[in-house]
């Protein structure tokens, strides 16, 4: 038994030492210099810097890991790591969210990114406040998902009453409401480059986009058809 013990004791500090072999030589053979970070306006960049490990080496970094830590901050909404072999530079460049939507419901405040994301901060976004309930909050979520799930770019929610719920979308203004389905904001896009002069698209006709003249209403009143 005390043969038995000491045989487990040395493999144990075998295993051990050559561990801490393996990651002093990998650190004395590549060490990370520094961290870069590129494209972060409202992410910290001291977050990437303490991510990385004290003495951390190329060899032994996992680039997966860190990008999945990285996008854990809900202004990321995505990052690539790349590493440097000649310098030892560790570059994080990061894709950040922007906010699109400033909205207050039932006393409290709720700002979104164009993906449906809840953000900390207006994050510098030049935005009106505009009050909304619970299920027009769901409105504009499933809007911007399917927006985003077709390559369209939300820039803003801007209005809401009852007559629908008031955008910019790619730069144009969109009135919407429930139920906007994918063949719509397929179908928008290819629209709102055909008709360069209308003031509104209305998606609030289900599987159509009705193109607006300037006497046609927005949120809070109906837009006629075009």
């Amino acid at each position: 038994m005390t043969k038995l013990l000491r045989a487990l004791a040395i493999s144990v500090a075998v295993a051990v030492f050559t561990t801490v072999v393996v990651f002093v030589v990998s650190y004395l053979a590549a060490p990370v210099s520094g961290v870069q970070v590129i494209g972060a306006r409202m992410f910290p960049e001291s977050e990437a810097e303490e991510a990385v490990p004290d003495h951390a080496s190329l060899l032994t970094l996992n680039v997966q890991a860190l990008e999945r830590k990285i996008e854990s901050n809900p202004w990321v909404e995505g990052a690539v790591v790349t590493k440097n072999w000649d310098s030892g530079i560790v570059t994080v460049k990061v894709e950040e969210r922007h906010a699109v939507l400033d909205a207050e419901i039932d006393g409290r405040r709720v700002i979104l990114a164009s993906d449906g994301t809840r953000l900390p901060g207006l994050g510098g976004a030049d935005l009106k406040r505009i009050e909304l309930d619970e299920d027009q909050l769901g409105e504009v979520v499933e809007f911007a998902r399917v927006l985003e799930s077709n390559g369209i770019r939300l820039d803003s929610v801007d209005a809401a009453g009852p007559g629908g719920i008031e955008a910019t979308v790619e730069g144009r203004r969109v009135v919407f409401s429930r139920g906007v389905s994918a063949g719509q904001t397929q179908a928008l896009e290819e629209i709102m480059h055909d008709h360069p002069d209308a003031t509104i698209f209305d998606l609030r006709s289900p599987r159509r986009v009705v193109v607006g003249g300037p006497s046609d209403g927005g949120a809070n009143g109906v837009g006629s058809e075009g």
